[in-house]
């Protein structure tokens, strides 16, 4: 049986203390300090299952875990390297309206297999409708309005979908611990689930998160470090343009870089970015030139002006 015992947690950090304190001593964050019951896990509790774990030499790995599922989304096949990894557990964070549930639901709409959007910021109709609005239809794209993780994987586990979207991990939770949806104990055990269904089930994950006011994941710190790749949505808001950017991917590199137009049937990517970027130029205008620059594999063409 699981011991418990109560703390007090950093809920900017995610270090806990014994005490409460008015200021964390990790990340100097005042009046972040909130009492949690820390529920501990049996010691044999691992993210691989103890009947999958034995010695192998390099040879005898399967190599089948090599293979990439595209998503449907060039921009973001780019950004990935390829498209998803099967096992895999991703991060995409961003501001809020920035359009990131929008493009994941894009992609589980354009999977071209059977996805499964879970969502605890929606119902099933206003994710239909959004669905609508952006001109797509996908029967492949199984919707499920649900907080609760152990029924979000529950339902993966009687659908088996070759991509499991969660939107988002702040609203996941976890009815064994004592603390409310959106804590630091609370993303992180939500988070651990879904990394063990990942490595377990070889399906990739991915989770919608939300960005604090200074521009940072929300939630712990160890978030970013257990999940395989972390992906962040950027853009203004009253601008169309939208980048796309990983921060940390364990399969790829991190320099590429993707790049959409906000447009009334949803995030279109944009193919010739150098085109797009002067598409508004004016011919034979002084103080202005052509300059070249490299993002990742790609070189862009960029006004300079003096």
């Amino acid at each position: 049986m699981a011991k418990t015992k109560k703390a007090f947690v950093c809920q900017s950090c995610g270090t806990s203390y014994p005490q409460w304190a008015g200021q964390c001593r990790s990340c100097s964050a005042w009046n972040t300090l909130v009492e949690e019951v820390i529920e501990r896990a049996p010691v044999d509790q691992a993210w691989v299952s103890p009947g999958q774990s034995r010695v192998l030499t390099l040879d005898q790995v399967d190599r089948s875990a090599e293979r990439r599922v595209p998503t449907g989304d060039l921009e973001l096949d780019r950004v990935l390297g390829g498209g998803w990894v099967p096992g895999s557990l991703s991060l995409l964070g961003g501001e809020p309206g920035i359009g990131k549930s929008t493009l994941m639901l894009q992609v589980a709409l354009h999977a071209g297999a059977k996805a499964l959007y879970a969502s605890g910021e929606e119902s099933a109709e206003q994710i239909r409708m959004r669905a609508e609005r952006i001109g797509f239809n996908g029967p492949g794209c199984h919707v499920l309005a649900e907080v609760s993780t152990s029924k979000i994987l529950q339902a993966a586990e009687q659908l088996k979908p070759d991509l499991l979207v969660v939107d988002s991990i702040q609203t996941a939770y976890n009815p064994q611990l004592d603390s409310s949806a959106g804590s630091v104990g609370q993303i992180r055990e939500s988070a651990a689930e879904f990394l063990r269904y990942a490595k377990a089930r070889h399906v990739p994950v991915a989770l919608i998160g939300h960005i604090t006011k200074e521009g940072t994941l929300a939630g712990p710190k160890v978030l970013e470090h257990m999940v395989d790749v972390v992906l962040q949505f950027e853009g203004d808001k009253h601008h169309l343009v939208r980048t796309l950017r990983a921060l940390k991917n364990r399969f790829g590199s991190t320099q590429e870089l993707g790049l959409y137009e906000m447009a009334e049937r949803g995030l279109q990517p944009v193919a010739n970015p150098s085109a797009w970027l002067l598409g508004q130029r004016g011919e034979g205008l002084s103080g202005s030139a052509i300059g070249i620059t490299a993002e990742g594999l790609r070189p862009l063409l960029v006004e300079v002006q003096a």
